[in-house]
């Protein structure tokens, strides 16, 4: 590490968290430099030792991006003692975060990398990147159904009015849905306001990072092309959300 280097880009490069999430930590006080409590806007230098609640973190490490395919019961936590958290399943040698959480009863595509900059920057709903779902309901489909869940559904539990998304029906029950947001159990809450019940949810993609014939629990190395063309969608011109 050359110079100095700000505690929330450091905590970053070495994967533990997004430079936001950093902000928190020290706000909370849980990160020590050199044994002394670290602030806002704090250096780390060559050599500094780093703690996160009492854990050492190392400086920055290669960077690594993962595509998994996260089974049903799997929940998307780092938290240990939480029974079947993702971190504990997956077992990777470099720590690593996820980008676009699923909830238990969901499976599919999770992006997981030391990357925090590029995880954080994919998890914001501002930016509009695109997550598409495979997903069977317990009634059959109606084209009002479909109109109504393309307009944009208001979810009065959260109230908040869904943005526009693009559906694909594929039989009476199945259909594919593309989201630029990730609100809390998005997809069941708007077919709920119709009555209608997930009951089964994949995400098969990601931008342009595929899901494809991967098994559950299997994940793999992003090739250089999908890591190019991820980085240009994300780091290029912001996508207008529709």
């Amino acid at each position: 590490m050359d110079g100095q280097i700000r505690i929330n880009k450091y905590l970053a490069e070495a994967g533990i968290c997004s430079r936001r999430e950093a902000d928190r930590l020290v706000e909370k006080k849980e990160v020590l430099i050199n044994g002394k409590t670290a602030e806002m806007g704090s250096k780390v230098c060559e050599g500094d030792v780093v703690t996160v609640n009492g854990e050492t973190v190392g400086g920055a490490e290669p960077k690594v991006y993962l595509a998994f395919y996260k089974p049903k019961g799997i929940e998307c936590t780092a938290r240990k003692q939480t029974e079947n958290n993702l971190m504990d399943y997956i077992d990777y040698p470099v720590r690593v975060t996820y980008c676009g959480r699923l909830d238990r009863d969901s499976e599919g595509l999770l992006l997981l990398s030391n990357d925090g900059d590029l995880m954080n920057t994919l998890m914001k709903g501002a930016n509009g990147h695109e997550r598409e779902y495979l997903v069977r309901v317990d009634r059959p489909l109606t084209d009002d159904f479909i109109s109504s869940m393309e307009k944009g559904v208001f979810l009065p539990d959260l109230n908040v009015t869904t943005r526009k998304c693009h559906i694909r029906k594929i039989s009476d029950v199945t259909f594919t849905i593309t989201l630029t947001q990730g609100l809390n159990r998005q997809i069941r809450r708007m077919c709920r306001q119709f009555d209608n019940h997930v009951r089964y949810l994949k995400r098969v993609r990601i931008e342009n990072i595929q899901l494809g014939d991967m098994e559950p629990g299997s994940y793999r190395e992003l090739s250089e092309d999908e890591l190019s063309e991820l980085k240009r969608r994300v780091y290029g011109q912001k996508r207008k959300n529709p």
